[in-house]
C-alpha cells in the first residue's frame, strides 16, 4: 500500500471540499441537524425522567395515604407505573416515543398499553420524529452523498485521474485515498454522538455498551462511504454518479423500509384491538363468574369446597370471607385469560419484528436501526418484559387487596355495608394495610443480551460494507479506468 499517496489524495480531498460552497453548506446543514436533534432529544428525554420520577413518588404516596376504605376500593382505585428511559434513550428513543413508559394499573383490567393499534411500525422505520438516531440512519448519509458524489467521477471529467495514473499511482490507492478522505468526515461527523453515548455511560450504561452503540454507526457510516465511493468510481460523469446514489438512497433508505413494514403487516397480521376486546369477552361469558357476586352459579362449586373444607353449614359460618375468596378466584381465572391474548399479541408483534428484520439483509438502514434499539435497550423487547412486569405487579397488589377482603373483613358485615353508616364503617381497614404496594423497579436486559441480540445485525452491516469495498475496489481497477473512457 502506497501510504504517502493514499494520504496526498485524502489531503487533496479535503482541500476540495474546504474551497467547495456545496460541500462546506452539506457540511454546515448536517452539523445542524445532528446538534439541533442531539440537544432537543436530550432535553426531552431529562425532562420527561424528571417528570416519571415525580409522578412515581407521588402515585405511591397518593395510594399508600388513603383513609381507610373498603379493600375492593382500592382495588378499582388503581395505580401508574413508570418505567425510566435507558440512558441511551437519548441518542435513540426507539419504540418508546411510541409506546410511552407509563402504565395505569387497575383490578379487572389488563394495563392499556397491551393491545394498542401497533408497535411494529417503529421498528420498520417510520419517521414520526428527528431523534439523533434517525438524523444519522436517514439524513448523514444523504449529505455524505451530497459531499462525495463526485469524488472519483469528477477526476475521470477533468482528465485528472490519467495524470495521477502516470504518476505510478495505482488505481485502487485513488479510490482509497477518496474513501479516505470521506471516511474521516463520516466519523467526525459522529463526534456529537459520542459525547451521547459518554453521557450514557455517566448516568449508568455499560460502558461496552456506549463503546458498541457508537461503533455501529461508525460501521454504517462507512458502509455509505465505500457505497458513494464505488458509485463514482463505476460511472464516466458525476450527474450519473449523483442520480445512482440517490436512487440508492431512496431505495436502502425509505423504500425497502417501507415494504418490509408492509410485508410484516401483510404475512403477520395483528389482531386488533376491537378484536381482541371481543374475543376476550366472548371467553369471559363462557368461563363464568362475576366476581362481585358471590351468589353467581359459577361459585357453587367453590362454595360447597369451602364449606366442606371448614366443616360449616353456611357462608357465615366461614372463618373467612366469601365475598373476598370469590374475589381472588375471579380476578385469577380473568387474568389467566388477558395474560394468554396477551402473549399471543406479543407473539404477533415479534413475528412481524422478525419479518422485518429479515429485510434488513437488504438495507443496512434497517440493519441499523435494529442493533441500535437493540443496544441501547429501547426495542420491542424491553417493551414486552415492561408489560409484563407491570402486569405482574398489577395482579399481586389487587391479589393481595383480595386477601385482605378474605380475611379482614366479616361476611356479614360486607353484605351488609350498605344498610347503614355503623355497617358500612365496619367494612373499613386500617389505611396501613395501602402499604402493601412494591414499589416498581425496571431492571433493563442485560449487557450480554443485548450484544448477542445485536450481533447479528453488526454482522450484516459488516457484509454490507466489505461487499460494498468490494464493489469499489473493482470498479476503480476495472480496464475502462487505465482506458480512455
Amino acid at each position: 500500500m502506497d501510504w504517502p499517496a493514499l494520504n496526498r489524495i485524502a489531503r487533496e480531498e479535503w482541500r476540495y471540499w474546504s474551497r467547495s460552497r456545496l460541500g462546506l453548506a452539506a457540511c454546515a446543514v448536517a452539523l445542524l441537524l445532528i446538534v439541533t436533534s442531539l440537544v432537543t432529544t436530550s432535553l426531552r428525554i431529562d425532562a420527561e425522567r424528571d417528570a416519571r420520577e415525580r409522578l412515581q413518588l407521588k402515585a405511591e404516596e397518593t395510594f399508600r395515604d388513603q383513609p381507610a376504605r373498603h379493600p375492593h376500593r382500592m382495588v378499582h382505585y388503581g395505580h401508574y407505573v413508570f418505567r425510566t428511559p435507558a440512558p441511551l434513550a437519548k441518542a435513540d428513543p426507539g419504540i418508546d416515543a411510541y409506546t410511552g413508559t407509563v402504565t395505569f394499573l387497575e383490578g379487572h383490567k389488563q394495563n392499556s398499553a397491551t393491545f394498542s393499534p401497533t408497535y411494529i411500525q417503529p421498528q420498520a422505520g417510520p419517521y414520526a420524529t428527528l431523534s439523533p438516531a434517525l438524523t444519522y440512519q436517514l439524513l448523514v448519509p444523504l449529505l455524505l452523498i451530497i459531499v462525495g458524489f463526485a469524488s472519483i467521477s469528477r477526476e475521470r471529467e477533468a482528465g485528472t485521474d490519467r495524470l495521477v495514473l502516470t504518476m505510478a499511482v495505482h488505481p485502487g490507492t485513488l479510490w482509497l485515498g477518496k474513501s479516505l478522505a470521506l471516511g474521516v468526515l463520516a466519523l467526525a461527523t459522529l463526534l456529537p454522538l459520542a459525547v451521547i453515548s459518554a453521557q450514557a455511560w455517566v448516568q449508568g450504561e455499560s460502558g461496552l455498551v456506549t463503546v458498541m452503540f457508537w461503533l455501529g454507526y461508525a460501521l454504517y457510516l462507512l458502509c455509505w462511504v465505500f457505497i458513494i465511493t464505488a458509485a463514482s468510481a463505476w460511472t464516466k460523469r458525476a450527474a450519473s454518479s449523483l442520480l445512482m446514489l440517490l436512487a440508492c438512497w431512496v431505495t436502502l433508505s425509505i423504500l425497502m423500509p417501507r415494504l418490509a413494514s408492509s410485508a410484516a403487516e401483510a404475512w403477520a397480521p395483528l389482531t386488533g384491538k376491537v378484536q381482541s376486546d371481543l374475543a376476550i369477552a366472548k371467553e369471559l361469558r363462557e368461563v363464568g363468574g362475576d366476581g362481585h357476586n358471590a351468589n353467581d352459579p359459577a361459585f357453587a362449586k367453590l362454595r360447597a369446597q369451602l364449606l366442606a373444607q371448614y366443616d360449616v353449614d353456611s357462608v357465615d359460618a366461614l372463618p373467612i370471607n366469601f365475598r373476598g375468596v370469590v374475589a381472588e378466584v375471579a380476578e385469577a381465572d380473568l387474568t389467566l385469560v388477558l395474560n394468554r391474548y396477551a402473549e399471543e399479541r406479543m407473539d404477533q408483534e415479534l413475528a412481524q419484528a422478525r419479518i422485518a428484520s429479515a429485510f434488513s439483509l437488504l438495507s443496512p438502514f434497517l440493519s441499523l436501526k435494529s442493533y441500535s434499539t437493540t443496544t441501547a435497550n429501547t426495542d420491542l423487547d424491553q417493551h414486552h418484559k415492561y408489560l409484563r412486569e407491570a402486569e405482574a405487579l398489577r395482579f399481586s397488589f389487587v391479589q393481595r387487596l383480595n386477601q385482605l377482603h378474605a380475611e379482614e373483613l366479616a361476611y356479614t358485615d360486607d353484605i351488609n355495608r350498605s344498610v347503614d353508616a355503623e355497617s358500612e364503617q365496619r367494612t373499613r381497614v386500617d389505611a396501613r394495610n395501602w402499604r402493601l404496594l412494591d414499589d416498581f423497579i425496571w431492571k433493563p436486559a442485560s449487557v450480554a443480551d443485548r450484544l448477542n441480540k445485536a450481533g447479528p445485525f453488526a454482522l450484516v452491516l459488516l457484509i454490507w460494507l466489505i461487499a460494498a469495498a468490494f464493489v469499489g475496489w473493482k470498479g476503480a481497477n476495472r480496464a475502462v479506468w487505465r482506458a480512455d473512457g
